[in-house]
């Protein structure tokens, strides 16, 4: 007979029992569920609800439950539906008639939302913190290479020169902002709703503080209807997960890009590349391959339960079960993806010779030569006409800007003098770019100095 089964006159289907249960995925709860139920069980013997003993008895047989899921002695039983129905049915098995008294005061809908919260906090720290080795891994080649002269790109093409040491810490900006997304979501799950019943609470006078003290929460939830419904922090979480993910893939596209024979910016390390079954020359970049395609597995899950919430009137209804799975499928994506990526990209050499070799070409100075002529006196956008047919005249000889000779150069605006050379030489470029946020060497350094204080001063 099912823990529910009293007004009931039929045995559940199996079909249905199959259907319906959620152990199979939820019993990665348990540790939390049952460290929930301690804190209940402790607070309805303080307040009297049930006996100091029965209480005692609870606590104790609880803790022995969990020490055997931590050892992994429990088989959980696929007709008791879920975690929070096994651990009960454990528990009842083991201290007798006490177990019974476990769930006074309390629904499964409540309990749910408190497990989940939990769960939801202690995988945004855990995210953090793999985000945080990733931006720690930017810092280390963003230093070495404050100086890599390499082309910057806009749809693609060639634009103007940067340093490896700008691009790697316009990455780290990305990553920073998503340890400050987890870190929201944290806060938005911090909320214990423990003591807000089925949907209107209970007559049973609980201590909801105390609970919220036992569990470490900052606060208790202030609507009993919302509290139990409301799974604005799941998705907050996997919406963080996909922008975090989006990031993820940007940087594996890039670096799938660097890697081909015609960049030749980056070499994967042999520990993360694949070969063909094939083509024995091959040196395939699967990691970064599989990241960027994980990445819509994640975006699947957030729409997956943006979908199922959509239409859900106040309060519980069996739809939310559906949070589960997309949840944990949306964690594990993304924790073992910042694992294997930042591992990647620690042992990737970098081409920093082919990169400046690369910024040399495709007229990156361009801007810097109209820039040159501005100085002189044109206005920007005569210069603008003069330096775009000075280009076009280039591309017809197949020459770079500062191949061309002082009289060809003069031979379309007067202003240019000898110092053309250097004003357009490619570490002129780099290095005269420098205001705050730009990629002049003594720039990056400061960002990279910015960027080593947000990870000091960062915490929840």
């Amino acid at each position: 007979m099912k823990l529910w089964g009293g007004r009931f006159e039929k045995q559940t289907s199996g079909l249905v029992d199959d259907f319906h249960s959620s152990i199979t995925f939820d019993q990665r709860l348990a540790h939390l569920d049952i460290t929930g139920s301690i804190a209940h069980a402790t607070m309805l013997g303080e307040q009297g609800v049930i006996s100091k003993e029965d209480a005692d008895a609870m606590v104790e047989g609880l803790k022995s439950i969990r020490d055997d899921v931590d050892a992994g002695k429990i088989q959980f039983a696929l007709d008791a539906e879920d975690i929070h129905m096994n651990v009960e049915k454990i528990l009842t098995e083991r201290i007798g008639e006490a177990g019974k008294r476990l769930h006074t005061g309390r629904s499964r809908n409540d309990q749910v939302a408190l497990d989940s919260r939990m769960y939801i906090k202690q995988i945004a720290k855990e995210a953090i913190q793999f985000q945080r080795e990733l931006c720690e891994a930017l810092i280390v080649i963003a230093k070495r290479h404050c100086e890599s002269i390499m082309p910057g790109y806009t749809h693609m093409q060639r634009a103007q020169p940067v340093t490896l040491g700008h691009h790697m810490m316009a990455y780290f900006q990305m990553f920073s902002r998503d340890m400050q997304r987890m870190k929201e979501v944290y806060q938005h799950a911090d909320v214990c709703p423990l003591g807000s019943g089925a949907l209107a609470g209970t007559t049973h006078p609980l201590n909801r503080y105390r609970t919220q003290e036992l569990l470490g929460f900052s606060s208790i939830t202030l609507n009993s209807l919302d509290a139990v419904s409301d799974r604005d922090y799941v998705c907050d979480y996997i919406y963080a997960a996909s922008v975090c993910m989006m990031h993820l893939s940007r940087f594996c596209e890039e670096m799938i890009i660097w890697s081909t024979h015609e960049f030749k910016f980056v070499e994967m390390d042999d520990s993360f590349a694949t070969g063909s079954s094939i083509m024995p020359q091959k040196k395939n970049p699967d990691v970064a391959e599989l990241i960027r395609g994980k990445t819509g597995r994640v975006y699947g899950d957030l729409m997956g339960l943006l979908t199922t919430m959509k239409g859900l009137p106040l309060t519980y209804n069996k739809d939310m079960q559906e949070d589960k799975e997309c949840l944990f499928d949306a964690r594990d994506t993304l924790i073992k993806s910042l694992m294997v990526f930042t591992a990647m990209l620690s042992t990737c050499t970098f081409r920093a010779d082919n990169m400046a070799r690369s910024a040399e070409g495709g007229f990156t100075n361009a801007t810097d030569a109209a820039d040159y002529l501005v100085k002189k006196g044109m206005t920007f956008r005569d210069a603008h006409a003069v330096i775009g047919r000075l280009v076009l005249y280039c591309v017809k000889d197949n020459k770079g800007l500062l191949d061309l000779s002082l009289e060809e150069l003069q031979s379309f605006s007067e202003l240019f003098e000898e110092d053309i050379f250097v004003a357009c030489s490619m570490r002129a470029c780099v290095t005269l770019r420098d205001v705050p946020g730009g990629p002049a060497p003594n720039r990056v350094r400061e960002t990279i100095e910015a960027g080593e204080k947000f990870l000091e001063s960062f915490a929840l």
